[in-house]
């Protein structure tokens, strides 16, 4: 994908975000146990303003967990603030300018990946507390993206914060299939540092096969496995996912 496109994916996931009824603030998330719709716009407002404080240099925030968050609806505008912020703070700069980010200096093109991809992941979550059964799919196209990126990124991340691979699991194998776009497959091998992969058909283990919007959600445990169609050594999806689990 191009800065263009995951700008328009900020621009439209976050107008979602943005219309949030203050009469929905309290309801609680069914996606994300223990948050209100509140904490969310909470959580991804702070985000956007650590995400555009690293793209301008500013230094203002160590981190997002930090950023003092509005009570009551006074949270939709602060909202709204800070994705303003956002697209400014990106399309101030040249994509291919380097700026500080996650796990080093990387290009602002990386920014708007990951903003594209974290609104795309929490526009469903609010949606699961608003329209409850009728939250709109993620656009394949923006979760194909979010896989690469959750395997190049997070997941090494992840498993670097755990307790090492287990030795039962080095050598086994994952195949993701996507069954409702072409191009939407991925051969995992798990390694004793982590997760080797390539996209590709591929024999494996044990295939997680269902709807491309289906198998991101599965890997930020937003689904189940079980809501997947599993061939094969059905005891795997478990202890591997468990690897990568966010805390």
């Amino acid at each position: 994908m191009t800065p263009e496109q995951w700008l328009t994916v900020i621009r439209a996931e976050s107008a979602v975000l943005a219309d949030t009824g203050a009469a929905m603030l309290g309801a609680d998330i069914p996606a994300c146990p223990g948050w209100t719709v509140h904490d969310l716009l909470g959580h991804v407002g702070a985000v956007h303003r650590w995400a555009a404080d690293r793209i301008d240099g500013t230094r203002l925030y160590r981190g997002y967990d930090g950023i003092e968050v509005p009570a009551g609806e006074a949270v939709i505008d602060w909202y709204v603030e800070g994705r303003d912020q956002l697209v400014r703070s990106l399309t101030g700069k040249d994509p291919d300018d380097t700026v500080p980010a996650i796990g080093g200096p990387k290009t602002v093109a990386f920014w708007y990946r990951r903003q594209a991809n974290e609104l795309a992941v929490h526009r469903w979550d609010l949606e699961s507390a608003t329209v409850p059964g009728r939250q709109r799919p993620i656009d394949p196209a923006i979760a194909v993206d979010g896989i690469d990126e959750w395997l190049d990124l997070f997941a090494p991340r992840f498993i670097a914060r755990g307790n090492g691979v287990p030795a039962g699991l080095v050598g086994r194998t994952v195949h993701l299939h996507a069954t409702d776009i072409d191009d939407g497959e991925w051969l995992w091998e798990i390694t004793p540092d982590g997760i080797a992969h390539r996209r590709g058909h591929a024999k494996a283990d044990v295939a997680l096969r269902g709807p491309i919007s289906d198998l991101l959600l599965m890997l930020w445990h937003r689904r189940s496995h079980k809501d997947l169609d599993v061939v094969g050594d059905d005891t795997l999806p478990v202890p591997i996912l468990d690897l990568v689990h966010v805390t």
